[in-house]
């Protein structure tokens, strides 16, 4: 289900009624046998190794873990340790698109923990357990950027960008469902939560070029951003020598 890194492995060790750990793997105890207990029994180790190693601290957004999208859950994790076990994240993001040759971008706040000031989709959030994607994407719209359900639910799912990123404490390896949004003209995104600090229309030029050259935009958002790229013809075979490695570079994670 997961990867865990060796010295994370030789911590779990210490909590025998929750984990097994042999030479090549780390399994949950037989006794758990439902979700809720995995969970319950899971949390309480993490709670514990946060207190004594400073591993990753309990955010209160619970992530399902399933062999695949779709299937029953065998748990679920907190949000902060998905790295820790390597098990597979979900998320949504959104390209706020206007006419043919614009994009709503947001900027993120310089005080998130992660890509502050950095910038992002429109619209972008993990997927957390027990939730429909489109109703997560209605309230990731409302909360980031003060959009309506009736125009959120027109977003239209375009596919998948997938991806495996490492962090200090280990791999996370990402699914984000990718949707387009066309945003009327006259409507203007504002700021809510306090996540987003601001809103600019850009040309898709514009953001092609900084995707090509800068690391302006958060680490994922730039994924999202080729894909788009492609799909709408801004980035072609016949001018864009790697088109065929990014192109396979999108499904990997």
């Amino acid at each position: 289900m997961g990867w865990v890194r060796h010295d994370v492995a030789t911590r779990l060790a210490d909590h025998g009624t929750v984990f097994r750990v042999e030479d090549n793997a780390v399994r949950l105890h037989p006794r758990l046998t439902t979700p809720d207990e995995r969970s319950a029994a899971v949390d309480a180790v993490c709670a514990h190794m946060h207190a004594e190693h400073r591993t990753p601290a309990l955010r209160g957004e619970r992530y399902t873990v399933s062999p695949r999208w779709g299937a029953a859950p065998l748990m679920t994790v907190d949000r902060g340790v998905v790295s820790l076990f390597g098990v597979r994240a979900y998320g949504v993001h959104v390209n706020g698109v206007i006419g043919g040759d614009s994009l709503w971008i947001a900027k993120r706040a310089v005080d998130k923990a992660v890509a502050p000031g950095k910038l992002d989709n429109l619209i972008a959030g993990g997927q957390p357990a027990g939730l429909g994607l489109m109703k997560n994407l209605v309230k990731e719209a409302a909360e980031e950027a003060d959009i309506p359900e009736a125009l959120a639910r027109t977003a239209r799912p375009v596919g998948v960008v997938t991806y495996c990123h490492e962090d200090s404490w280990g791999l996370k390896p990402d699914t984000m469902f990718c949707y387009d949004l066309d945003v009327p003209p006259d409507f203007e995104p504002r700021c809510t939560d306090g996540e987003i600090e601001s809103f600019r229309q850009m040309k898709v030029d514009e953001v092609v070029a900084l995707v090509r050259d800068t690391m302006d935009f958060k680490f994922n958002v730039n994924l999202v951003l080729l894909d788009f790229f492609i799909r709408r013809g801004w980035l072609c075979p016949d001018t864009e020598p790697d088109y065929v490695e990014i192109l396979r570079g999108l499904r990997r994670g």
